[in-house]
């Protein structure tokens, strides 16, 4: 494969992954080529692309790129090596259905996005996108390999292949390295002052340990994974994760880099994670936000006080739609050279993982990907989340293992509820979902009207279920 390449961006006028991906390509030499943004947004998309262009110019820059504004679908894919896609399914009014109806019930949610009442309605906006994205990959660039960033993941990276079974797709979470970051942390706060290295020479001293010397086995679905083996170097990570959680489950761990939970949407005190560490001895891989919502409603979600004794929060889509507008204006200003748009590593790994399959070396990391047998006791092609060795070309899922049964019989359920929504999304009929919103661990409480919620919040997404029976 080529390194002279062309990538399409689906959601292209991005003002969080894009920037991302932008700032990344500029920081890597040996990749360039053509990034095609379509939007339904076109105006997005065109500031996106003069902030991309404008980089061209900056010797800062060693990855050179061009980024040109597809009129329609077929246009961006037309040959396509890669494709991105990360899009905002509707419209904030309808995630703020999503997640602020089911409060009136007493069912509060704190993404709202891959599971939950929430997570449903979501999927069945998406899943009809996704067919179409699908569909397209398949006439115009077959061959491409997909990268998804898009909510609800699992079911997106599902929706590709039962379109179009020969696609290279795969979803790409960061929660797991938020996880490994974490144990990087204690590794330096445990371990640091005993000088401890690793068995491999390019391993440091424990004191300067970073979330890529942390290597750990990944099991789950996206959101709700689980590390059951986690090491640095020759040194088994669980015995110290152990003393690690006991000693701040009370107080909660914020680290001396991160921000503090009571003034960001997105920081969290760990207590989560570290809970369901004392009750099922695996380490949970996902940040509090996203765990906390595959657990029983009445656990970590009973109502905004609970929420607060956990050490995370609740992030209103009113934060989410001035947050936009604020990035917004931060977009133009970049167009027009009034701020200067920054260039820094991002953590994330997409352009690696561009790099590998260009082959450009091969490295092992976590995605979604439909399971082929690398999570024995969860359905066969449910996406699971594992790790996989990325090489030229070409990516291997890596054998995880199977769950524990304790721990198994709290994913699994979620596996087999996203087969439910798949099948009534792919059918256009609404209802025939309506198990897996009643069975959500969420809704312990079921309201006695619990119909009528899910009709309420069919009414409020209905500009995007056109073909649907409702």
């Amino acid at each position: 494969m080529s390194t002279d390449l062309v990538i399409a961006y689906i959601g292209g006028g991005s003002r969080g992954w894009a920037w991302t991906l932008m700032s990344d390509l500029a920081m890597e030499g040996a990749l360039r080529g053509v990034v095609r943004l379509y939007d339904i947004d076109r105006q997005a998309a065109e500031t996106n692309a003069r902030i991309g262009n404008a980089l061209l110019s900056r010797p800062d820059v060693v990855g050179k790129w061009h980024y040109e504004v597809a009129d329609d679908l077929k246009s961006a894919l037309r040959g396509a090596d890669f494709v991105i896609a990360s899009i905002l399914p509707g419209t904030f009014a309808e995630m703020a259905s999503d997640v602020h109806a089911p409060e009136q019930y007493g069912i509060y949610q704190s993404v709202g996005d891959t599971t939950g009442p929430g997570g449903v309605l979501r999927a069945l906006r998406t899943i009809p996108m996704y067919e179409v994205i699908g569909n397209a990959i398949r006439d115009y660039c077959p061959g491409a390999w997909v990268i998804n960033y898009t909510n609800p993941m699992a079911l997106c990276v599902r929706t590709l292949y039962e379109v179009f079974p020969g696609v290279k797709a795969i979803g790409c979470c960061h929660e797991v390295f938020g996880t490994r970051t974490l144990l990087a942390a204690m590794v330096r706060e445990r371990l640091g002052g005993a000088g401890v290295r690793g068995a491999q020479d390019d391993v440091p001293g424990a004191d300067a340990a970073t979330m890529q010397d942390i290597e750990v086995n990944v099991l789950g679905v996206n959101h709700f994974t689980w590390l059951d083996k986690a090491s640095y170097g020759t040194i088994d990570l669980f015995p110290h994760y152990r003393a690690f959680v006991e000693e701040h489950f009370e107080s909660g761990y914020e680290g001396t880099e991160s921000e503090s939970w009571l003034n960001s949407y997105f920081a969290s005190g760990e207590r989560v994670k570290f809970d369901l560490f004392r009750r099922y001895a695996l380490i949970a891989a996902a940040g509090d936000r996203h765990l906390a919502e595959f657990m029983p409603g009445r656990m970590y979600l009973r109502d905004p006080e609970t929420v607060r004794s956990w050490k995370f929060t609740l992030t209103p889509v009113s934060w989410r739609v001035e947050n936009v507008e604020n990035l917004k204006q931060r977009a133009a200003r970049y167009a027009s050279g009034a701020e200067n748009f920054a260039l820094k590593p991002s953590g994330e790994e997409g352009v690696k993982l561009i790099k590998a399959l260009c082959g450009l070396g091969s490295f092992v990391t976590n995605v979604n990907l439909p399971n082929r047998g690398q999570i024995k006791g969860l359905p066969e092609s449910s996406v699971v989340e594992t790790n996989a060795l990325f090489a030229r070309d070409s990516v291997r899922p890596v054998h995880a293992g199977r769950l524990p049964p304790q721990v198994e019989q709290l994913v699994a359920p979620h596996a087999i509820a996203q087969d439910t929504i798949l099948r009534a999304a792919m059918a256009r009929d609404a209802w025939a979902a309506f198990p897996a919103f009643l069975g959500d661990p969420l809704m312990t409480a079921v309201p006695a009207d619990v119909e009528a919620l899910y009709a309420t919040m069919l009414e409020a997404t209905a500009k995007y279920l056109p073909d649907y029976a409702l």
